[in-house]
């Protein structure tokens, strides 16, 4: 069975950063795509940032210029710097992976996620 922890939510001040990382444990071969959604309540989970395993990222507009996201496919961990935050940047930060290969199945997963509090 395939599990994602995220680490390193918490609350800042509007201006301060945060480090994200996701950690997938498990019979895995490899790993297409990791990312990042967010959620706020009574919202949808909307893209924050995600890269492929070749290392090609891909950024909401609402982040590009603060947040940068990287990835270790040795440790099948993925990472998100966000720089710069920001009151609206408050919310549950879920880990994904998609493509995920195994002894058994190819298939995609979420994380329980973290919270990010910035205050401002």
């Amino acid at each position: 069975q395939v599990q994602l922890v995220e680490s390193g939510g918490g609350l800042v001040q509007a201006g301060g950063s945060l480090r994200l990382s996701c950690a997938a444990s498990g019979s895995i071969f490899s790993i297409n795509a990791m990312g990042w959604y967010r959620q706020t309540p009574g919202k949808e989970r909307d893209l924050v940032a995600d890269i492929t395993r070749s290392g090609i990222a891909n950024y909401a507009d609402s982040v590009k210029g603060r947040f940068t996201i990287s990835r270790d496919n040795a440790k099948n961990t993925v990472y998100l710097q966000m720089n710069s935050l920001k009151p609206e940047d408050t919310a549950v930060y879920y880990c994904t992976a998609k493509g995920v290969v195994t002894t058994t199945f190819i298939g995609n997963y979420w994380g329980r996620g973290t919270q990010v509090t910035v205050s401002s």
